[in-house]
């Protein structure tokens, strides 16, 4: 029994569920982002591993993380399982999940000053005009 990918679509069916556009699927591979997708007849077939590859991506790419840091990561992923790689990609992991910790801190603070003033504004209304 093989492997064999469960999963074959075209780069328009590919844009659509991953909700990149067939541009965007082409760049990627063109810069190393996606390894060469498979062809049949010339055409781009997206397998189910390529499909989970890609929602990685697009949500390190919605958390901010940078196109380089992005290409390094697939690099250090086809370079194998080796202690290195998977130390390295653990490293670029870890510092990008510290990155959105701290940001969503920040974001929370935020947060709780705006509701402090909106609640400013709810007490200064509720005060009787005087005539």
């Amino acid at each position: 029994m093989t492997n064999a990918p469960t999963v074959s679509l075209s780069i328009a069916q590919a844009a659509k569920a991953s909700g990149l556009s067939a541009y965007t699927l082409r760049y990627y591979e063109q810069i190393g982002l996606i390894a060469p997708i498979d062809r049949r007849s010339g055409a781009r077939r997206y397998s189910d591993t390529d499909m989970r590859w890609l929602e990685f991506l697009v949500r390190l790419r919605a958390t901010g993380m940078s196109m380089q840091s992005m290409q390094n990561y697939a690099q250090l992923l086809r370079e194998g399982n080796t202690t290195s790689s998977l130390a390295e990609r653990q490293t670029l992991l870890e510092e990008h999940a510290d990155r959105l910790e701290a940001g969503l801190r920040a974001q929370r603070e935020t947060l709780q000053y705006i509701r402090k003033k909106i609640a400013l504004y709810e007490e200064l209304r509720a005060v009787p005009k005087r005539a």
